[in-house]
């Protein structure tokens, strides 16, 4: 029923070892992150009660759905946008058009087969839901109700994944609007809670309490939210767990619908248009008359329409500066990037304006998403920088060129500085804006005020810590990008290598916050390091690994465990935290090794480190 595209899926995807890999990998994380939650919570006492085991059951299941719910709301619209992007890049979607295919049997086929081994990872995790059921303090009907979100969920954000990349070209683009997109709509949907205040809803109980559903029926995170506390009464009202599903079920069948009605007229776009050869009779003549009647000399004539443009002595960084080498409409993203950055400044910021007392670590509420979000818009710039010029089959012809490594590889990172230079400036604004606020440093107990002296070494601690983080961005974009022939997977490798970098922190973080004690968990965090130590040698290395790689692969997480500790933990009885500046060398040091092991080979030996000649063998 749904064609051959699911089908070639459905048989191929277990002769895949990767498959297999990736489903033990997923399942030794909730493993992990379910061994530290213990000791945090518990600890390796010899005796435990049935008391504690009721009180662990719940924190565990809130663990795992919250953590599955990001890695889903994520992977699944990358994973779905990316499966037509790939054939876009590779001029192959143009193939589907011309077959037999009906449109929903490419719409649907596409999606479901890209969101097949999630849907098998889904499903692998419902044994380690119900094993909370056993611990205590949850119910069954919670873990049915938990996994019909989470299904939900990744259906709605699949199908907005396929519809944006069936409706833009460029790889880019698509992946940047999809991102976008989903922190658009989780902001919006919070941000119906303003209406009573503006007068555009009740005030009263009922109405507040139709607003709560009708958010819960909305937002993936407060649906799963009603069923980790479900109420102790009943409301007479439909579950939210149900409501949300068939909410997502509605919007992912609006979603599906358009894109099989819009496929055959967005698709194809962006043909290049080939100017037609002058009559023969013309052709010996020194002047050609053109449509517009004017003559003009047959040797200026070019194939490309429009006027003759003069390339730059980098012609690397010319095409990423002076063409439309992403697609056209490159202002959509940008503005989608400045409204979802406008929506969280403000929830962030509101309170402060608004006179109330900034609650621990304030900085954090504004400026940990914002960055976030800039790193993996520059992670997509990066890695499709090298992808799009591989799938068209460019990427070769630039390499046999008379081109030096130095222009290629430079001509890139600037070309991608310059494609991104308006999300790199708003999380530095911020920081600016926090730093004149007062809330990057506060001054110790017992002493006066140095919050100005403070704040200025915290502004330049945070400030270089984010140029490193970008930096590294950028390069890991270009290095795997180059590494990987696969370019779906070089696009996955990257953007996921900056979301566990940071969803992993905020769960330390999270971790650390359930007792406040750091000391019982540490042998937890050294294991769940170390597990995010071997996923990144994997993506830094590939096939062709290097010793400083090696390092550089555990300097990295050991780095952020150490920031992490430090600003949360930094004076144990109060919320200050220690001296911003051993931190930052500390994230200095570690990331800018990183950005030297991956970018000194691809400037020297640019062949032996893409595995392209035997002189490393020789």
């Amino acid at each position: 029923m749904l064609g051959p595209i699911f089908n070639r899926e459905w048989l191929t995807l277990p002769r895949r070892e990767r498959h297999y890999l990736n489903r033990a990998a997923y399942l030794g994380i909730l493993w992990i992150l379910g061994l530290t939650a213990w000791q945090a919570t518990v600890g390796w006492s010899d005796t435990v009660t049935l008391y504690e085991t009721g009180r662990f059951g719940p924190v565990l299941f809130r663990l795992f759905t919250l953590v599955q719910l990001s890695l889903l709301l994520f992977f699944s619209a990358l994973s779905a946008a990316s499966s037509i992007t790939l054939e876009k890049d590779r001029r192959t979607f143009v193939l589907l058009l011309l077959t037999d295919l009906r449109n929903y049997e490419i719409v649907l086929g596409k999606l479901l087969g890209s969101l097949l081994q999630i849907g098998l990872f889904l499903g692998a995790t419902v044994p380690l839901l119900l094993f909370c059921v056993l611990l205590g303090g949850v119910a069954p009907y919670q873990v049915g109700d938990a996994m019909l979100i989470l299904a939900a969920t990744t259906l709605a954000a699949g199908s907005l994944g396929v519809l944006l990349a069936l409706w833009r070209e460029k790889t880019f683009q698509t992946l940047a609007l999809t991102v976008l997109c989903l922190v658009l709509y989780l902001c919006l949907v919070r941000g119906l809670s303003i209406l009573p205040e503006i007068g555009l809803w009740g005030t009263e109980g009922p109405a507040r309490a139709r607003l709560e559903t009708i958010q819960q029926w909305l937002e993936p995170f407060l649906a799963l939210q009603s069923v980790q506390q479900p109420p102790t009464e009943e409301t007479g009202q439909i579950a939210s767990a149900w409501g949300f599903a068939g909410t997502m079920g509605l919007l992912s069948l609006a979603l599906v619908g358009w894109g099989m009605l819009r496929l055959r007229v967005w698709n194809p776009s962006g043909e290049p248009i080939m100017q037609r050869e002058a009559p023969d009779e013309d052709r010996e003549a020194e002047l050609v008359v053109q449509k517009d009647g004017t003559k003009v000399d047959r040797k200026s004539i070019h194939a490309a329409p429009g006027k003759v443009r003069s390339v730059w002595e980098n012609p690397i960084l010319w095409r990423e500066i002076s063409t439309r080498a992403y697609g056209r409409r490159p202002m959509l993203v940008k503005a989608a990037y400045f409204l979802a950055v406008g929506l969280v400044v403000y929830y962030a910021l509101a309170p402060l304006l608004a006179g109330e007392p900034p609650l621990p670590f304030a900085a954090a509420y504004g400026l940990v998403p914002v960055s976030i979000l800039t790193l993996l818009l520059v992670a997509a710039q990066a890695a499709t920088a090298i992808t799009s010029e591989r799938d068209i089959g460019a990427l070769d012809l630039l390499l046999v060129t008379d081109l030096t490594p130095k222009e290629f590889i430079f001509g890139k990172i600037w070309g991608i500085c310059w494609n991104t230079k308006e999300y790199l400036l708003p999380p530095l604004l911020l920081a600016g804006v926090y730093a004149w606020r007062g809330l990057l440093a506060s001054p110790p107990q017992g002493y006066p005020d140095l919050r100005p002296a403070l704040n200025f070494e915290a502004l330049m601690c945070v400030l270089g810590a984010a140029l490193i983080l970008l930096a590294f961005t950028m390069v890991l974009g270009v290095h795997v990008s180059l590494r990987t022939l696969n370019s779906r997977l070089a696009i996955l490798n990257t953007l996921s290598t900056i979301f566990f970098l940071s969803v992993g922190t905020l769960v330390c973080i999270y971790l650390i916050l359930i007792n406040g004690r750091f000391e019982y968990q540490w042998t937890s965090f050294l294991v769940f390091t170390i597990a995010g130590v071997g996923g990144l040698m994997w993506v830094l290395n590939g096939t062709r690994p290097s010793g400083a790689l090696v390092l550089a692969s555990w300097f990295c997480p050991f780095a952020v465990l150490y920031c992490v500790v430090n600003i949360l933990v930094g004076k144990p009885g109060s919320t200050e935290s220690a001296d911003p500046l051993m931190p930052f060398l500390v994230i200095a040091g570690a990331f800018g090794f990183t950005v030297a092991a991956m970018l000194i080979p691809l400037v020297s030996e640019f062949d032996v480190a893409l595995g392209r000649t035997t002189a490393g063998g020789e």
